[in-house]
């Protein structure tokens, strides 16, 4: 009889105890599972599902730029979702109809062993492509409970003594240099003062990625990804001689090299 992989998750929450408590928690509950990969907000946890292929993802609700709603929305139909919660009541009621999990803060050990034993359920099915509480927030966001994110589609720069409205489909990458983050098109680079922490919360995550804590480039702008002697992966840029390092936090992102 042939045995079946591990199953496997990543943990989402901008709290690093908080992670590691939930983690904990679930060693002590499920042993054989294996965590894959932690992230810091729902960007990071959409672009870690998407790399590493997780069957479960512990998503905390209130992450700073992508939350963990929008980003269950980005995931729906990949993985099963549970979500983590300290107050939001109104996921509590949606999540009573079965159709995802939760876990309040701070997780109770008998709580995770619950959560687990219906997972371990669930894994024999497929992840639901619309849940109980995407359709919830679908209709809410079609009632205009909840307005659709809107991300930045212009960027105003300084370009020498002039300002230049910069759209973003025209930008290869973001690189914070000194007080300044430069911001390099085709034909002319350019420097804003907002630093790369912001900026990535304001970006599409579906056109930018942030591949180093200094870094973020357009994923169309990507021409290729080599390594360097070093064992580094390096970003090459269509149209440009640049070359950016991305740094070990980010090598899930490119995961065939």
């Amino acid at each position: 009889m042939p045995v079946l992989p591990a199953p496997s998750a990543v943990v989402a929450d901008d709290e690093r105890l908080m992670r590691e408590q939930i983690i904990d928690r679930l060693k002590e509950a499920w042993p054989e599972l294996m965590i894959v990969g932690e992230a810091s907000n729902g960007r990071e946890a959409v672009a870690m599902v998407r790399s590493l292929e997780p069957d479960i993802v512990f998503l905390d609700i209130s992450m700073p730029g992508m939350d963990g709603i929008e980003a269950a929305q980005a995931l729906a139909g990949k993985v099963h979702v549970v979500f983590v919660t300290a107050h939001d009541e109104y996921a509590i009621r949606a999540f009573e109809h079965g159709a995802v999990d939760y876990l309040l803060k701070p997780a109770e050990p008998e709580r995770v062993a619950l959560t687990c034993e219906r997972l371990r359920a669930r894994l024999k099915q497929a992840p639901d492509p619309m849940n109980e509480l995407l359709v919830q927030l679908s209709q809410r966001i079609g009632a205009g409970g909840i307005k659709p994110r809107e991300y930045m589609r212009w960027i105003q720069a300084s370009v020498g003594a002039s300002i230049r409205m910069i759209p973003t489909g025209d930008i290869l990458f973001f690189r914070a240099e000194d007080k300044y983050t430069r911001v390099q098109t085709r034909g002319f680079e350019a420097l804003i003062r907002k630093p790369i922490k912001e900026l990535i919360d304001e970006l599409d995550p579906d056109e930018f990625w942030q591949i180093h804590r200094a870094i973020v480039v357009r994923v169309d702008a990507v021409e290729q990804v080599s390594r360097d002697f070093r064992g580094r992966q390096i970003v090459h840029v269509k149209g440009s001689g640049e070359k950016l390092e991305v740094s070990r936090t980010f090598n899930h992102l490119f995961k065939q090299m």
